[in-house]
């Protein structure tokens, strides 16, 4: 034995004399816990995002209408298993001195609080159905149910992913579910609550986590960012946010990777490198050159995101995205208060929303819609990419297929409706000739005047207002005119109107409104007091029933649906009579067409 071995001491023994003492022992360090499990809610009042539950769960607890079994569906990572948790806590709540009684609002920890919250305590047993999914895992929960908890208030049985049990497992439980012991409580958890049984679900109170809003998301993110010391841009945490979709678990998973892929700094940069996401500000400057028609700028565009990493389909994905925002920003202005959108999506897409139609947007969402999985599934995706983005620069401004007839109609020119070859120009990049996007380079062309409105236009019915209105694809306020109004009065000028049950008081303004921008005149609209007529809707419906009812009495129809049992009138067609045929003579014919097809159908039979 050498001298090192023989001065070392065993155990806690003092070193001997003239040995030197052996140095302290040394704690081991604790493993890291990862943001998803160190910032798991311990309380409802943790939750985020969940205020409908929580508040059905705090009546029900109140008033003492504690159901036996709770059945928590949602996508990944809402909290279905943490809510599981905390609902079982709840249940068994128990003060330190004793007293306690279930309840949500837990400000303390309880006798049973932390076992049930690692897991390990005796009278909460989870099991994880994907792995135990045969009669016999079910079994041991029957014969085990019967015996009363061991220290807590009630016996409690998680159940995660229980869709993943077999069908006689199901059947095992249905039983044991619907008369439990009082003791017992069970509560499942589960994604795809269409493959739990109807029979199950009958006998549990459902729970449907949503997913978690952006904003919400974003401000929890910015919490956890603040207790652990990290900087964080807001803008990295809303992409951050953006791709979770909405799961709590998912957000904090990329939360720990952009920690440790920006040492300790979370910024966008740090956040689109590791997701292999694209600049939101290169994306909006595509869809500006999408927009305008910008075929070379916009390729130029694609192709220095995919150098630097971006995925052509995530590139697509964000561009509808934005695509979205515009449109959501053109319907809805409020929109732009939604902390998830970052100052550069706010600002330019307010800009857009001004300046292009629903028309191209809707348009452009299409194509993207159909683009993306043709990009995903290309053997070379960034050539699909851009065929992509040529059919979106093409389409910019083309006219629908209802506007393109009624130019034709009207002898006027129908556009193009895409890029024309690019041309040489003394300076800057070549430009579309076709553009819907009101911010593109100045044309040699002279610019068109803008329609004015029509003063000569004559109204003389109020049916021929509601016409005016589908022709303008005025579709809500013509809608709203077909059923939620009654005629009261009609004059050029002037229209009094009276309200259904339905109705919107707002339509005499949004009427008197259109119809001095599509004539150019002043009119009066005014609603009264007055019952007023059917509305254009009951008289249509009124019209065809009467239509019905007539071909029904007719002869010859009577003798067809007599040798056709089971059919019915679906609709009256008005058709014009033939020279020298009237009627009932085509009428026969018909009939006996349909007679002579039966006949051929009976010797295919045979």
């Amino acid at each position: 034995m050498d001298d090192t071995t023989a001065g070392t001491p065993l155990n806690d023994e003092p070193a001997l004399p003239g040995f030197p003492a052996a140095p302290a022992p040394v704690a081991p360090a604790s493993p890291y816990r990862v943001l998803a499990r160190k910032y798991r809610p311990k309380t409802f009042d943790d939750l985020i995002g969940q205020e409908a539950m929580v508040r059905t769960l705090s009546n029900a607890f109140e008033t003492g209408r504690i159901p036996q079994a709770w059945m928590l569906t949602g996508v990944r990572g809402v909290g279905k298993t943490t809510t599981a948790r905390i609902l079982a806590r709840g249940l068994n709540y128990q003060r330190q001195d004793g007293s306690g009684s279930p309840t949500i609002h837990m400000p303390e920890l309880g006798v049973h609080c932390e076992a049930i919250m690692e897991s390990r305590h005796v009278d909460v047993l989870e099991m994880d159905a994907a792995s135990h999914t045969g009669i016999d895992d079910v079994r041991q929960i029957i014969d085990g149910i019967r015996y009363s908890p061991v220290t807590a208030r009630y016996k409690v049985y998680i159940i995660d992913e229980v869709h993943m049990l077999s069908e006689k497992a199901f059947n095992a439980f249905l039983k044991t579910l619907e008369e439990p012991p009082p003791h017992a409580k069970f509560i499942f958890a589960t994604t795809e609550i269409r493959k739990v049984p109807v029979t199950i679900l009958s006998r549990c109170q459902r729970f449907d986590l949503r997913r978690i809003e952006a904003d919400k998301l974003v401000a929890h993110l910015g919490r956890i960012c603040n207790a652990e010391g990290v900087q964080a841009d807001q803008e990295a945490l809303a992409a951050i946010a953006r791709a979770a979709e909405g799961s709590a678990r998912d957000s904090l998973s990329l939360m720990d990777q952009a920690i440790a892929h920006g040492a300790g700094v979370v910024t966008p940069d740090t956040v689109r490198d590791m997701l292999g996401l694209a600049d939101r500000a290169q994306i909006i400057d595509l869809f500006e050159a999408v927009m305008r028609g910008d075929v070379p700028a916009a390729f130029a565009g694609l192709r220095s995101q995919y150098d630097a990493g971006a995925d052509p389909a995530v590139i697509l994905s964000d561009l509808a995205a934005f695509s979205h925002i515009v449109t959501r920003l053109k319907l809805i202005p409020e929109a732009a208060k939604d902390p998830a959108l970052s100052e550069i999506e706010r600002t330019r897409g307010l800009d857009y929303a001004q300046k292009l139609s629903v028309r191209t947007l809707s348009r452009a969402w299409q194509i993207l819609l159909k683009g993306i999985p043709e990009v995903q599934s290309s053997n070379r995706p960034i050539a699909a990419a851009e065929m992509v983005v040529v059919r979106l620069a093409y389409a910019a401004d083309l006219p629908t297929p209802d506007e393109a007839l009624r130019a034709l109609k009207d002898g006027a020119p129908v556009p193009a409706g895409g890029p024309s070859a690019p041309t040489p120009r003394p300076s800057g990049p070549a430009t579309s000739g076709n553009m819907a996007l009101a911010t593109s380079q100045p044309h040699p062309q002279p610019r068109p005047q803008a329609a004015q409105p029509e003063p000569t236009m004559r109204l003389r019915r109020f049916e021929d207002v509601v016409a005016l209105a589908g022709e303008k694809r005025e579709i809500v306020l013509k809608a709203q005119l077909e059923r939620d109004v009654r005629l009261v009065r009609f004059e050029e000028g002037r229209i009094e109107l009276s309200l259904t049950e339905t109705g919107s008081r707002t339509i005499a303004n949004d009427l008197t409104r259109a119809l001095q921008q599509w004539t150019g005149e002043r009119w009066m609209v005014a609603l009264s007091s007055e019952e007023g007529g059917a509305t254009l809707h009951e008289k249509a419906v009124a019209a065809e029933r009467e239509r019905k009812e007539g071909a029904a009495n007719h002869p010859l129809v009577q003798a067809v649906l007599s040798k056709f049992p089971g059919a019915q009138i679906v609709n009256v067609i008005e058709r014009a009579e033939k020279p020298g045929e009237d009627a009932e003579t085509e009428i026969l014919g018909e009939a006996d067409a349909l007679a002579a097809h039966e006949a051929e159908d009976d010797d295919d039979l045979f």
